[in-house]
């Protein structure tokens, strides 16, 4: 193969020698970029907490909120093995796959309440992969918490958590977003960290959920 030397391609400046090859510097960007544009791409949010707003406004409590849960889901869920996904604690309680099941369920209701949508239950889907679930459950929170980022108080009071049924629309206070879903989320969000404890597969050491950061690490490339 012969001498391949970035520095030499962008010298060039319209092509590259690459294994006795000539290629357009487009092709060239691409392959020098590539594997950070996929880097990129694969990482799911919430890894760690994103910093706090330099004004705070009632929105940026309750985002900050969905961010501690998302930071918390995201490595109680993460590394999962066929073994932890399976086991319940009990013939009649939920395994870790339903759990998260339901937590992508609350996630969805999360998401249709910060975009002021009704929730309608019977029209979503309920993936069985763990990897789409998680993912997906990472992607409603962190666009939850956006969409609740710098709103004010009189933004706040007008939403609402809509659920629509065959009889009807049935719609509650933003107070009621807070007790229910959200807190039932992170509910059950500790209901992972346990179960997995038990198969044997502990939360990575280093976690800080104070900080909203993992201690020594650098963020992940993909999951």
């Amino acid at each position: 193969m012969g001498h391949f030397s970035p520095v030499n391609g962008l010298i060039c400046g319209f092509i590259v020698r690459l294994d006795q090859k000539i290629y357009p510097m487009r092709i060239y960007l691409f392959l020098l970029l590539s594997p950070f544009m996929m880097a990129q791409e694969q990482q799911l949010p919430l890894y760690e907490i994103p910093p706090a707003p330099s004004v705070l406004s009632p929105g940026d409590l309750i985002a900050r909120m969905i961010q501690g849960l998302g930071y918390r889901f995201y490595w109680a869920s993460n590394d999962l093995v066929p073994k932890d996904l399976a086991y319940r604690p009990s013939d009649g309680a939920a395994s870790s796959l339903e759990t998260l099941q339901h937590i992508y369920s609350l996630s969805l209701l999360i998401r249709k309440t910060a975009a002021s949508k009704p929730f309608n239950r019977r029209l979503e889907k309920i993936p069985n992969d763990y990897k789409v679930l998680r993912k997906n459950i990472l992607i409603h929170l962190d666009e939850s918490a956006q969409l609740f980022s710098g709103k004010n108080a009189e933004q706040l009071q007008k939403m609402q958590v809509v659920f629509e049924r065959e009889e009807g629309m049935s719609r509650f206070p933003i107070w009621n977003f807070l007790n229910g879903p959200l807190s039932d989320a992170i509910y059950h969000t500790g209901q992972l960290v346990s179960f997995r404890r038990t198969t044997g597969n502990p939360i990575q050491k280093g976690v800080n959920v104070f900080l909203g950061k993992t201690k020594d690490l650098s963020p992940p490339s993909g999951d």
